[in-house]
């Protein structure tokens, strides 16, 4: 029923879906349910909305999130090469419309959503997977020219450092981040020398650098962190909170749904801060879980993409450690900012934070990697992958 390509010859053997992958996934989502309705209650009260209000709606972006795997699920890899440019032409496109007048709605002084009625868009969610599948498409087209010249190391970056101004327009600088470095590991993965990306670095450390320099804006952000507590009513006030809520979780947590922080003194609970409130309310046993469970689907993503490699499937694989690289690095990202190790973001917490565009797109983006998992051992094991109307003319020819 979820892949109606499946072989149908009879006699054989088919790959079966990795559940413990989905286990380790559905176990995150279910405890990010709890923990955006503990820590959504108290704003969803102020604002008269009903006690579970944002729970509700959360569990409506999973059954759509779930939908929506549902069908990315049934579309083979080739499909996604073949269509590897246009995916970063969407991507470019969807980053541009936020930015236009009157498409565009701004919060908090950053224009990152289009309103689409039901839920906001956040654009950089989609257009982190689709640039994902262009760079894995563009390597494997022309790996040869990435791994043995300059010129070939650069070209596939421009259509990413596009998008990367484009996010910084917002501004989003997290996601910039966040875009560009998984951009980076795919293409080390796909055998790039080492010399290459110190170059790079060298040269983006110092891009960064003159960004933060140039926007006051990013320039109290990066302050504000090394030491909140020199002013923690006003630009550290967000940090020290969420610090004051980890240091009460201790060993294990307060209770569930017993933290205090999220009484309104905490912003974003339920969002980029879900992590704070976990932490406070399930304490150093509760993170240990959580980041062994992040720990796990990225081990395993990694394993996947691996063996897509030696099966001979560079698609599959460079796009396998571009989807790990992506979630392991933005839930480590989130939980720096909430722990004081890196400067403050908008980044959510994948699988986790409240949310209708990283819900639908992580979605997908695991449908993809369980669709790279599946055709792999297609190929391991010698069996068809094709699509349903190729098996019935099969079943119909015998």
């Amino acid at each position: 029923m979820l892949l109606p390509d499946m072989p149908a010859r009879r006699g054989e053997s088919y790959p079966r879906l990795d559940f413990v992958l989905l286990g380790a996934v559905a176990a995150l989502f279910s405890l990010g349910l709890v923990m955006v309705a503990s820590a959504s209650m108290p704003v969803a009260e102020r604002m008269q909305l009903g006690t579970f209000y944002f729970a509700l709606r959360q569990i409506i972006y999973l059954g759509l999130g779930l939908g929506l795997g549902l069908l990315v699920l049934r579309v083979r890899l080739a499909w996604w090469e073949q269509c590897s440019l246009l995916c970063i032409l969407v991507a470019i496109l969807l980053l541009s419309l936020v930015l236009l007048p009157g498409v565009g709605t701004e919060v908090n002084g950053s224009t990152r959503w289009i309103n689409l009625g039901m839920f906001r868009l956040q654009v950089s969610e989609p257009a982190k997977l689709l640039a994902m599948i262009y760079m894995a498409g563009y390597l494997v087209r022309r790996g040869e020219e990435v791994r043995q010249t300059s010129a070939g190391f650069i070209k596939p970056l421009g259509l990413i450092a596009i998008a990367a101004v484009l996010l910084l327009m917002e501004p989003d600088f997290g996601a910039m981040v966040v875009l560009v470095t998984t951009a980076l590991v795919m293409m080390f993965m796909a055998g790039v020398s080492v010399w290459k990306f110190a170059a790079l670095i060298a040269a983006a450390g110092a891009a960064f650098a003159a960004l933060a320099i140039s926007s006051p804006y990013r320039m109290q952000r990066l302050t504000a962190f090394l030491n909140p507590w020199d002013d923690p009513f006003n630009s550290g006030f967000q940090l020290t909170q969420s610090l004051i809520a980890i240091g009460r979780g201790e060993w294990f947590g307060v209770g569930l749904g017993a933290s205090i922080q999220k009484l309104f003194y905490l912003p974003e609970a339920h969002t980029d801060f879900v992590f704070a409130v976990l932490a406070e309310e399930l304490g150093l046993a509760g993170i240990l879980v959580l980041i062994g469970l992040y720990a796990f689907i990225v081990f395993r993503t990694y394993t996947i993409a691996a063996v897509a490699e030696q099966g001979g499937n560079r698609f599959a694989a460079y796009l396998a450690y571009g989807i790990g690289t992506w979630l392991g690095l933005q839930a480590l990202i989130n939980i720096g900012v909430n722990t004081g190790l890196l400067p403050t973001k908008g980044l959510t917490l994948p699988l986790m934070s409240y949310g209708g565009s990283s819900t639908l797109v992580t979605c997908a983006a695991i449908a993809i990697l369980l669709r790279i998992d599946y055709e792999t051992r297609c190929t391991v094991n010698s069996l068809p992958a094709s699509g349903t109307a190729a098996a019935k003319r099969r079943r119909v020819a015998r």
